[in-house]
C-alpha cells in the first residue's frame, strides 16, 4: 500500500494523469460534435495534405519525413493533432531570441589561438578540418595546455569528482540530466552544503524531465535554502507542449574554472552499481584540466543566464592558472556543445567526420542505435574500405522498444564488414568513439534521433592525448565481456519481431 501511494502522488503519475483528461476532454468533443463529423473530417483532410506538404519541404533527413508522413495521412484527424504538438522542433520565439542574444554576447568569449590550428594544419589537415567544423559550428576553440583523464566505470568517476569536489575555493557549477537521491547525491550535496557554508559560489542545474520520477516536486526550493543556487531545466507541466521536446541531456561539473567533468554518467546509484537495474552498468566519463575548462563554464553560464535573467561576468569564473600547479598537459582537447537552437547537427557531423577519416579502426560504444542513412552508410563505406569498425550495444536493454530497434540495424553492418558486439553483463551507457590511435571523443551524445536533433548536447573531442589510448584500452577491455553478434543470429529472427521492426524502422526517427 506504500508503494502504491508513492506511484500515485508521484509527479509522473499526476501528469501523465492530467494529460489523459485532456485527450478524454478532446474525445468527448468531437463526440459531442459527431453530428458534423463530415465537415470536420473533410476539414482535417485538407489540414493535412498542407501539413504534409510542408513535412516535405523542411530540411529534414528523409527518414523523419517519412515516418511524419505516414501518421499525417493515415490518420488525418488525430494525425495532425500529434504532428502540430510533437512533430516540430520549433523553439518559442522567446526562448530563441533570449538564447541567441546570449550566445552573441559569450561569442568574443570564445577566441581561438590561431597558433593551434596552424599546428594542426601542418600535422594533418583531415584533423585540422574536424576541429575547424567544430570551431566554426559550436563556437567553442581548441586548445593545449589541458590535462584530459578518462574515466570508465562510473564508481571510478565518483571517486574522482568526490576528490576534486573537496579542493574547491571559489565556485562549483552542476549540470546534469538525472539527479536522484542515494548515496551519490547524497555524499556530493554533504560536499556542497559544506562549501556553500565557506562561502563558495554554488549553482545546479537539473533536467525537470529527467528528474520527473527522481526527485521530489520542488526540489529546487531545498537545494535553495541550503544555499545553494538551483535552476530547473525546461519544466514539466500537464499541458501538451512541443517545448517539452528538448531536454538539457547534458553532464557537466565545473570546479573553479580549472576542472571539469563530462560523458554518460549521471548523479544517480544506479550508475555506479550502488543498486542494479539492467545488469552491470557500464558507463564512462572525462575529467579534464587547463585551459579546454572555459568551453564547459560558457556552456552552463549560458543556461544559467538564460533562466535568471542576470547577465554574469563571465571573466570572474575563468580559469587563473596558478604557478604553483603543473598540468600535465598533453595533446589537443576541444569541449563542445550541440542544441537544437540552430540547424546545424554538430553531434552527428563530428561523429561522421571520424567515421569518414579513419585509416585503421574506429570503435564506438553507444546505449543506442538508431540512425539515420547517413551515419549507417558512413559505417557501412568505412568497413567496405578496410577500416576495422567495431560497434558495442547493451544486451540487456533498458528500453525493449529501443533495442528491438538497435538490432535492426545489424544485419546490414554485419553484411558490410561492421562487428557487432553486444555487453552481456548488463547495460552500456558509454558514449565514445576512438580512432586510429590518435583521436577520440567522451560525451552525453547518443546514436539516436533525440540526442542528434532535439537535446542539448556536449562531448570532449580529443587528438593525440594520452586519454585517446586509454578508451581504446578500454573498450579491446570491454570486448572481453562481450558477446560477438553472427550474420546468421540476425537471419534467424522469428517473423513476429521482423514485422516488429519493420514497424518501429518507419518510426525510428520519433523514438
Amino acid at each position: 500500500m506504500k508503494e502504491f501511494l508513492k506511484v500515485v502522488f508521484s509527479r509522473m503519475f499526476i501528469i501523465g494523469s492530467l494529460i489523459m483528461l485532456q485527450v478524454a476532454a478532446l474525445i468527448f468533443v468531437f463526440l459531442r460534435l459527431s453530428y458534423y463529423f463530415l465537415y470536420i473530417y473533410i476539414g482535417f483532410l485538407a489540414l493535412s495534405i498542407v501539413a504534409l506538404l510542408w513535412i516535405i519541404s523542411r530540411e529534414e533527413e528523409i527518414s523523419y519525413k517519412l515516418a511524419w508522413a505516414i501518421p499525417v495521412l493515415g490518420l488525418p484527424v488525430g494525425g495532425v493533432i500529434i504532428f502540430l504538438i510533437f512533430g516540430t522542433s520549433k523553439i518559442s520565439e522567446k526562448f530563441a531570441k533570449a538564447t541567441k542574444q546570449i550566445y552573441e554576447d559569450t561569442f568574443p568569449l570564445l577566441k581561438q589561438d590561431t597558433d593551434i590550428l596552424k599546428e594542426l594544419e601542418k600535422q594533418d589537415k583531415h584533423v585540422f578540418n574536424q576541429a575547424n567544423y567544430i570551431q566554426k559550428q559550436s563556437l567553442f576553440p581548441i586548445y593545449k595546455n589541458t590535462y584530459s583523464e578518462y574515466l570508465s566505470p562510473g564508481e571510478v568517476k565518483f571517486k574522482r569528482m568526490v576528490e576534486e569536489l573537496n579542493k574547491a575555493e571559489r565556485y562549483i557549477f552542476l549540470e546534469y540530466f538525472i539527479i536522484e537521491e542515494g548515496l551519490m547525491w547524497d555524499s556530493i550535496l554533504d560536499i556542497l552544503v559544506k562549501k556553500v557554508k565557506q562561502g563558495l559560489d554554488v549553482r545546479v542545474i537539473y533536467d525537470d524531465f529527467g528528474c520527473l520520477s527522481k526527485l521530489p516536486r520542488k526540489y529546487n526550493e531545498k537545494l535553495e535554502k541550503l544555499g545553494i543556487k538551483c535552476v530547473v531545466f525546461n519544466p514539466v507541466n500537464p499541458v501538451v507542449s512541443v517545448r517539452h521536446n528538448n531536454r538539457d541531456h547534458r553532464k557537466i561539473l565545473v570546479i573553479d574554472g580549472h576542472t571539469g567533468f563530462t560523458g554518460g554518467i549521471n548523479l544517480a546509484d544506479e550508475y555506479i552499481n550502488r543498486i542494479e537495474r539492467f545488469g552491470y552498468w557500464k558507463d564512462a566519463s572525462i575529467m579534464i584540466k587547463g585551459e579546454a575548462v572555459w568551453n564547459l563554464t560558457i556552456m552552463f553560464l549560458q543556461v544559467w543566464d538564460y533562466y535568471t535573467k542576470v547577465e554574469d561576468d563571465y571573466e570572474k569564473y575563468r580559469y587563473i592558472p596558478n604557478l604553483d600547479e603543473e598540468i600535465q598537459a598533453d595533446g589537443y582537447v576541444q569541449p563542445y556543445g550541440d542544441s537544437p537552437m540552430d540547424r546545424e547537427r554538430v553531434g552527428e557531423v563530428v561523429y561522421l567526420n571520424m567515421i569518414n577519416k579513419a585509416k585503421d579502426y574506429v570503435y564506438i560504444n553507444t546505449p543506442y542505435f538508431i540512425v539515420d542513412n547517413e551515419v549507417t552508410n558512413a559505417l557501412v563505406i568505412a568497413a567496405k574500405n578496410g577500416v576495422d569498425v567495431r560497434i558495442v550495444t547493451p544486451y540487456v536493454p533498458d528500453k525493449w522498444a529501443v533495442h528491438i530497434l538497435t538490432r535492426s540495424y545489424y544485419d546490414q553492418l554485419i553484411e558490410a564488414g561492421v562487428k557487432i558486439y553486444e555487453y552481456t553483463p548488463g547495460f552500456i551507457h558509454s558514449k565514445t568513439f576512438v580512432c586510429d590511435d590518435e583521436l577520440g571523443i567522451v560525451g552525453t551524445i547518443n546514436l539516436d534521433y533525440r540526442s542528434l536533433y532535439f537535446h542539448f548536447e556536449c562531448g570532449v573531442w580529443l587528438y593525440k592525448t594520452k586519454s585517446v589510448m586509454d578508451i581504446k584500452r578500454d573498450f579491446l577491455e570491454t570486448l572481453k565481456s562481450c558477446k560477438e553478434v553472427t550474420l546468421e543470429e540476425c537471419k534467424n529472427v522469428s517473423w513476429g519481431i521482423r514485422v516488429i521492426r519493420s514497424i518501429l524502422r518507419v518510426f525510428a526517427p520519433l523514438m
